[in-house]
């Protein structure tokens, strides 16, 4: 009876994100929303930049949080939420074996970064550097992911936060050694480069082939789908910048592709500390 009142009393209300075009807007959105315990689900559209909510109570609470993000949220409807919107619990099952998946990719992720991060010192590469950033990234999101299960939203608050400042410093860092480089010159070697860039390609192709099963089973699969998939292309601008510097002779293609990556890790790093 609790649950059919529960059901009863709750609305649907669906959001408009013009700003929200990729998995980091999602995860963001996610954190924010993570305390407000009137939410029953979220269902992301990246394709539409809409968010689908269960929820009680009124709208005008989220679209505010929404709002503090600066993504340009606007409420698009809201309605009370009928049987046909009732949510089927989910198979423990299946729970286990996403988490396995999870767990893997975390792994795959979290040991690439160590091996880019040192090989990248060891051949110059502020390339192949920044992309280390970039596993660490990802391996942040999915260990933030599973750490999260079954805790209080204050905690997952403090772990993003954490997440946060990790990968500011390391981004700072990554960025502190390009400029390092373009000063006192740098000789990045380019087979290096090619060659641990085709291993981390590797890596996040299997990335790509594991989570690629499981993307239909919510948006939060569908943003990792889509983190593998972005992961696959930096790596190909590292390995056509090693095949550049390898051709030209000069270490500006190194130092393009790690500032370019640097500038995108501090930037999602940035969105995680504007989160309250």
């Amino acid at each position: 009876m609790n649950n059919e009142n529960a059901q009863s009393s709750s609305s649907q209300s669906t959001f408009f994100i013009p700003k929200m075009d990729c998995p980091s807007e999602e995860n963001l959105i996610r954190m924010a929303l993570g305390n407000v315990p009137e939410i029953r689900s979220l269902v992301f559209d990246l394709s539409k930049r809409q968010l689908h909510a269960i929820h009680q109570h009124d709208p005008q609470s989220l679209l505010e949080r929404l709002q503090s993000l600066n993504l340009g949220a606007e409420l698009v409807e809201s309605h009370p939420m009928t049987s046909e919107y009732a949510e089927s619990p989910r198979n423990n099952v299946e729970d286990a074996d996403e988490a396995r998946t999870l767990y893997l990719l975390l792994a795959i992720n979290g040991a690439m970064f160590f091996l880019e991060l040192a090989l990248g010192l060891f051949a110059q590469s502020t390339g192949l550097i920044a992309d280390s950033l970039d596993m660490f990234a990802d391996a942040a999101v999915y260990g933030l992911a599973l750490y999260a299960v079954g805790r209080a939203a204050n905690m997952k608050a403090k772990a993003a936060h954490l997440a946060g400042w990790l990968q500011l410093i390391l981004a700072i860092g990554a960025l502190a050694e390009v400029v390092r480089r373009f000063l006192f010159g740098s000789e990045p070697a380019s087979s290096l480069m090619m060659g641990v860039g085709l291993l981390a390609l590797a890596a996040n192709v299997t990335c790509l082939v594991l989570v690629s099963r499981k993307r239909d089973r919510g948006a939060h699969m569908t943003a990792s789908y889509i983190f593998s998939a972005n992961d696959v292309i930096a790596n190909l601008g590292v390995i056509t910048a090693g095949a550049l510097v390898a051709w030209t002779g000069s270490a500006y293609p190194d130092l393009i592709i790690g500032a370019m990556i640097g500038l995108i890790v501090m930037n999602g790093a940035r969105r995680i500390l504007q989160l309250r």
